[in-house]
């Protein structure tokens, strides 16, 4: 029998399997347009060896005003396969980041879509350029693998179930942006949406579940850091943050500490600070 993956892995880990059969390397890297940063071009010029590029905004559902939709089961199966995965690849993911960005939500994108097997590289390829691990450039030429794809959609959470909860408060609304945009003091990034954040919902920017060297916090540290924002891990969470990428750090790190069944808002502020039916807070939680 298989062992079993582990949800986090060192780059010491991975650059010992690198190229082993069933192992395949993703990169999820994305970045907000207003960073000057392009994914694409950074992973043609240097990814790690074997890697394949997971375009997040293409992956998305392309029909949709709102970013980072999920798509639908049967168009992520077919993308995945065209990437050159299978049902039965063990798959690392990783971005550049370097504080756990979007590699999160490319993990959870597929945990979503029911492949399981799927890991973080911890501290990502900014941790791996460090060290010096080898890198290699221009495009990884796939070939075609079969890739099957059922949407668990208990994972998702939509506008009507987050103004729903506003009254029942069955869920834990988590907002993962910076402190600023959650109190409304910083301009949000995309045009048109007001400031603040869901009424009751609380804030833990995903910056601050990494370490200095962009790793994942010791366990301790980050069950002390959870705890601080308020979130009480054993009662039903939603995650959210600007376009439902963020939030996925928070889903991940519950996951490596052993809860499970955390849902994520994915249209969230794009969605809800686009509107002018939905209600909204200011200041801090």
């Amino acid at each position: 029998m298989t062992a079993p993956l582990p949800s986090l892995v060192s780059t010491e880990w991975l650059d010992a399997r690198l190229g082993g059969p069933g192992l395949r390397v993703v990169d999820g890297s994305w970045y907000l347009r207003a960073s000057g940063r392009d994914p694409a071009a950074e992973y043609a010029a240097g990814h790690i060896p074997g890697a394949v590029f997971f375009d997040l905004d293409a992956n998305s559902d392309r029909a949709s005003a709102l970013p980072h939709m999920l798509p639908d089961a049967e168009r992520f199966g077919r993308r995945m396969s065209l990437l050159g995965l299978s049902d039965a690849d063990d798959l690392v993911v990783y971005d550049g980041s370097g504080v756990n960005l979007s590699a999160p939500r490319v993990w959870w994108t597929f945990r979503t879509f029911g492949h399981d097997r799927v890991a973080v590289l911890d501290g990502g390829i900014v941790k791996w350029r460090r060290e010096g691990r080898p890198l290699e450039t221009g495009l990884v030429a796939a070939i075609p693998g079969r890739f099957t794809a059922r949407l668990d959609r208990t994972a998702v959470r939509d506008l009507e179930a987050v103004r729903a909860n506003l009254g029942s408060g069955a869920e834990q609304v988590v907002d993962m942006r910076s402190a600023g945009r959650f109190t409304g003091a910083t301009p949000e990034p995309r045009a048109g949406l007001r400031g603040g954040h869901v009424p009751g919902s609380v804030n833990l920017p995903y910056e601050e579940l990494v370490a200095e060297d962009g790793t994942l916090l010791p366990r301790d540290a980050l069950r002390r850091r959870i705890a601080l924002a308020g979130i009480d891990p054993a009662r039903p969470i939603v995650a959210t943050c600007g376009s439902g990428t963020s939030a996925c750090a928070l889903v991940y790190a519950l996951h490596v500490l052993g809860y499970d069944g955390v849902s994520v808002y994915d249209g969230s502020w794009t969605e809800w600070g686009g509107r002018a039916d939905t209600p909204v807070s200011t200041g801090p939680a």
